[in-house]
């Protein structure tokens, strides 16, 4: 076996329940100290996506950060933790609010742990990414189990896109606007700082438009780690209901080495994963057409159209979405979201920051009557 992944069952989020799943998960893959050496500097790496309570499901949850603080701090680590939300705007009070109503600052108070802004950042390659993965020997990813609008899963590999400092991460999706462009640019997030181990908060996932307010709750009550994150999203990708190819990150971070994902060898500890599948999940609106066979696609491409609009009476003019959108074609006019979708990438950024799932996705005609 070429790679190990373990697997546990937790089914809510009280704190000893989580610390006895995600300290069995670890101990399954032979301890912490397996993969972090004692006394190092580590960078904890949850998904802090937006400003929001725990129980809505968007971000990781604190209890399952602190399971994995715990057994660094029984190892006498000096940890660090920090992310770079995707509502960040050009303000650094909105980092603040996440930290704060996240449950994030007060857990790194109760436990003593420096919490960090990736303020500073410098040039890896062609990569913009924050300095603290330079000031610490080790990063440990805690990804949220969801689906995604453009990427169709948010796991290991995605959740490194966090590091990405601030507003840069507009610049990227502008960039990579094409579904496996902006997947290769992830897997080489991911080349570049590997995590020693991702553990993933699958307790409360998420299906259908996610990342954010706009997905479905859905309880898998599961605890996810590995060293090998691919292998871990080729899991996720199945308890989806899904191949793991499926999954743009994971077949460019496989065909490159990085990770496996061919289920013959990976080597699951804990629960059989067979047993902690069930009815495939609701999949993003903007993922049907990622289905259909290349060749169909190249024919009939130009005909299918997913766009973000906004549901007026749930929009409370925040501008989140204004902010976070790459292409700036999003504005008020009257007092009301509007969008040139002419300048439209259908990145979906906008549904993904917004507070309220005031924005949801309209398909062109095609798209609907071919049941996409």
């Amino acid at each position: 076996m070429s790679s190990k992944i373990a697997i546990t069952k937790c089914s809510s989020y009280e704190s000893k329940l989580v610390d006895d799943s995600v300290r069995k998960a670890i101990d399954l893959l032979g301890g912490i100290s397996n993969f972090i050496k004692p006394g190092s500097r580590v960078l904890v790496k949850p998904n802090l996506l937006m400003g929001v309570a725990p129980e809505a499901g968007v971000c990781t949850h604190p209890e399952v950060i602190r399971a994995v603080i715990k057994l660094l701090k029984e190892i006498n680590c000096k940890i660090s933790l920090g992310d770079s939300p995707s509502v960040w705007g050009k303000h650094i009070e909105d980092v603040d609010n996440v930290y704060e109503l996240s449950g994030v600052k007060k857990l790194c108070q109760e436990e003593g742990v420096n919490l960090v802004k990736f303020e500073s950042r410098r040039w890896h390659g062609k990569l913009l990414l924050t300095t603290a993965i330079d000031d610490c020997d080790y990063v440990v990813s805690i990804p949220k189990f969801k689906t995604h609008g453009l990427t169709i899963l948010t796991g290991a590999i995605k959740n490194l896109f966090g590091l990405v400092a601030g507003i840069y991460k507009t610049e990227l999706h502008k960039k990579h606007f094409v579904v496996t462009d902006f997947s290769g640019m992830l897997v080489d997030i991911y080349q570049k700082t590997h995590p020693a181990l991702t553990i993933i908060d699958g307790i409360t996932a998420m299906e259908g438009d996610g990342p954010g307010t706009s997905g479905k709750l859905r309880q898998s009550n599961l605890i996810l780690a590995s060293s090998d994150g691919v292998a871990l999203d080729a899991a996720l990708a199945k308890i989806m209901g899904l191949k793991p190819e499926d999954i743009p990150t994971n077949k460019i971070a496989y065909d490159r080495g990085l990770g496996e994902i061919n289920f013959n060898k990976i080597e699951i500890k804990g629960e059989k994963i067979e047993d902690v599948t069930g009815k495939p999940f609701l999949l993003p609106s903007s993922s049907m057409a990622k289905k259909i066979p290349q060749p169909i696609i190249n024919l009939i491409k130009s005909l299918i159209k997913y766009r973000p609009y906004c549901v007026h009476k749930k929009c409370i003019r925040c501008g989140a979405c204004i902010k976070a959108c790459p292409s700036k074609i999003i504005r008020f006019e009257d007092h009301r979201i509007t969008f040139d979708y002419s300048g439209c990438i259908a990145c979906f950024c906008c549904q993904e920051v917004c507070p309220k799932a005031a924005i949801k996705v309209r398909k062109s005609l095609l798209a609907k009557a071919i049941g996409l």
